[in-house]
């Protein structure tokens, strides 16, 4: 059911699509440049992931500010400085001279990008009801999935031809592109702007009621160890592909493009099964898929089977499987919170990426030539998802929460 009188326009609907593509295009599209990066700079492994982790770190650790400034000035003028940090941030990366450097632009470049997708986030509660919104949210999830699979493509064949530079060059251009539309074509979405929402009081009242909801953490700690599973192959994969396996970086990208396809895959099934099953047991059944996909690349490394498919297949299962929980229980977890819907995606948003971020680092750290760090970081990962889905409600949100929600905004 719709909360407002139409659907998304398809103006919204790309700019909902480019807000959420920044964060994966932001470190999709320079995997390939890894190990450049640790030869150009001649630093360690895990120095080197710093610039994948500390994206995240700050990603998370900003929302907590971007979201309430939402809730206070609006989705639109939040999302505009976010476009406009993005942009330069990006541009100071192509020009870093050293890797501490790029590291403190890609704290810049994540603090710009997460303003964007909290924003979207806020706009999807902003304007429909539960299931209407994992819709919405998984058909722009869908069309956000080409970024993943496009991202290291073109990013592999812009470090073979042109160097590392190149891609922060693209993602300079990139953020440039959206900024100007959304100038031209994003509504403001929040008809409750909330003068108090970043006094400091109200952050810790607002924070603390989110925090201390058990329906909000029965959505978001299932969706922090889905996504927890991608970053561990996020941050390791280049290591593992192109160091253990030997690919070449174009071929990088292509297999990596095939590895993520299925987080596009289960957008598009998700959409229909969620008018046949319903929201819970479609997050349920995502997280059966992770844990079957996270334990068969878990036993295939313990047994020592040093093959591709052995890496890939299971993960694509794991990718699969976030395209079902993703949607779902983003928009699950800030249904309740109509009028601070900011700062709970926030909070959401804050507690799935500081997790990655240390799944991450951890499995950079354990580097040990094999595929095995990578394989149980995934395991542990999907385990905890699929344990976490106990914590989910019985009644559908959009017969609950929503209702709920819908008699405090009266």
């Amino acid at each position: 059911m719709r909360r407002r009188g139409t659907d998304a326009s398809a103006t919204l609907l790309f700019l909902l699509t480019g807000f959420l593509a920044l964060q994966p295009l932001s470190t999709d599209l320079y995997l390939a440049s890894l190990p450049a990066l640790r030869e150009h700079f001649s630093g360690s492994v895990s120095s080197v992931q710093l610039t994948l982790s500390a994206f995240l770190a700050g990603f998370a650790a900003s929302q907590l500010i971007a979201g309430p400034l939402s809730d206070r000035f609006g989705r639109r003028p939040v999302a505009l400085a976010g476009c406009v940090l993005y942009a330069g941030a990006s541009l100071a990366g192509m020009l870093a001279p050293s890797l501490t450097a790029l590291i403190v632009t890609r704290v810049l470049q994540a603090i710009g990008v997460c303003c964007t997708v909290v924003c979207a986030r806020a706009i999807v509660r902003d304007l429909y009801q539960a299931e209407a919104g994992a819709r919405v949210m998984a058909r722009a999830l869908t069309w956000m999935g080409a970024a993943p699979i496009a991202g290291p493509i073109v990013g592999g064949l812009l470090q073979a031809t042109l160097g590392w530079r190149a891609n922060f060059a693209a993602l300079t251009l990139l953020g440039t592109v959206l900024l100007a539309a959304a100038v031209r074509a994003l509504p403001e979405t929040n008809r409750h702007c909330d003068a108090s929402a970043t006094d400091l009081r109200a952050l810790v009242r607002n924070y603390a009621q989110i925090a201390t909801s058990r329906r909000f953490w029965s959505y978001a700690l299932p969706v922090t160890g889905s996504y927890s599973a991608l970053f561990c192959f996020i941050s390791a994969s280049s290591f593992v592909l192109i160091g253990i396996f030997g690919l070449p970086a174009q071929h990088f990208g292509l297999t990596y493009a095939l590895v993520t396809s299925g987080y596009l895959l289960g957008t598009m099934a998700l959409r229909p099964l969620l008018g046949r099953i319903g929201l819970i047991r479609s997050i349920r059944t995502g997280a059966a898929l992770a844990f079957a996909g996270g334990v068969a690349m878990t036993a295939f490394a313990l047994a020592e089977v040093r093959t591709l498919a052995a890496v890939i297949v299971p993960m694509f299962a794991v990718m699969a499987a976030h395209g079902f929980i993703q949607p779902g229980c983003q928009v699950g977890a800030i249904d309740p919170f109509p009028r601070i819907a900011g700062a709970a995606a926030a909070l959401m948003g804050f507690t799935m990426l500081a997790v990655a971020a240390a799944a991450g680092w951890a499995v950079g750290a354990l580097h040990d030539g094999s595929t095995r760090p990578l394989a149980l970081g995934v395991g542990l990962c999907t385990t905890f998802t699929a344990l976490t889905t106990a914590l989910l409600p019985r009644r559908e949100p959009g017969a609950a929460i929503g209702a709920n929600a819908g008699a405090r905004q009266v």
